[in-house]
């Protein structure tokens, strides 16, 4: 089978280099393109020299436009505007769309879930092996536990960081929720300052970390009578996103149009 034709969105940002990294050490995966935002200093730059790896012969280009015609898809770490005017483009070339992008509205999501019903779309708020598997050990551990123990999911990152509560805290909230058999929406406490009362069982709460240059670092805490079990993960490199959203790239290329998440590109689905 050819090699997997993967244009980088953003390849200007931190995940964008990274991206761009990852697909020249993979193997099957092959960089057809690189985009940034049209008004980004670095259109025209080369994307392999800003990545580190050498020049590459592929410059950063400021639109999608004849690069569809060259690609199988998009793996795409930028922003919620671009994200969702990316699903439209991609959906209307035809082309699969990773996704990891975090800090989407509800008006966001509905948006690319309307393109996911003309190509897959892979969607996850963290794209690592290890996220993905402890969000799905937080979700057996919520189902197996009452609400005697209490579920805080604590996160913390750099301090470039623009949303909060994290993608992959909210992953996790979310799969604890499953878990638990409610709704996150509904049943999650995002903020507390001053006198905020005891806590109201079954919520699950959130609190969020930022400084320095931390990559990500999380947990799932589960708080009982006398006892506590912890579900931590902590990032050392960005690369471990990359590799993840390139195997998804891999796995997502002749899938039947669909809204998917790492845990469908890595078999948890059913966990």
């Amino acid at each position: 089978m050819s090699d997997v034709r993967v244009i980088v969105a953003g390849a200007g940002g931190r995940m964008g280099k990274t991206l761009v990294k990852a697909i020249a050490e993979a193997k099957g995966v092959v960089l057809a393109g690189a985009i940034d935002a049209p008004t980004s200093p670095l259109i025209g730059r080369d994307s392999g020299e800003m990545s580190g790896i050498g020049a590459n012969g592929i410059p950063v280009m400021g639109d999608l436009g004849a690069l569809a015609q060259k690609a199988d898809g998009v793996i795409d770490f930028t922003i919620p505007a671009a994200s969702v005017a990316l699903a439209e483009r991609t959906a209307a070339a035809g082309l699969f769309h990773v996704i990891g992008t975090t800090g989407f509205s509800v008006a966001d999501e509905q948006a690319i879930a309307a393109a996911a019903q003309t190509v897959a779309i892979v969607k996850s708020g963290n794209m690592s092996l290890g996220v993905n598997l402890l969000a799905a050990l937080a979700k057996r551990v919520a189902a197996t536990l009452d609400e005697e123990f209490d579920i805080e999911i604590l996160e913390m990152h750099h301090n470039k960081k623009i949303d909060a509560p994290s993608g992959t805290a909210l992953l996790l909230g979310e799969a604890a929720a499953r878990g638990r058999g409610i709704d996150l929406a509904a049943r999650s406490e995002r903020g507390r300052d001053g006198h905020t009362g005891a806590r109201t069982p079954g919520d699950i709460g959130f609190a969020s970390l930022r400084g320095g240059t931390v990559v990500g670092e999380h947990w799932a805490i589960f708080a009982g009578p006398a006892e506590r079990i912890e579900l931590v993960h902590k990032a050392e490199d960005r690369m471990i996103f990359a590799r993840g959203a390139v195997k998804a790239a891999v796995w997502a290329r002749g899938r039947p149009a669909g809204l998917y998440s790492m845990m469908d590109v890595l078999g948890l689905k059913d966990f």
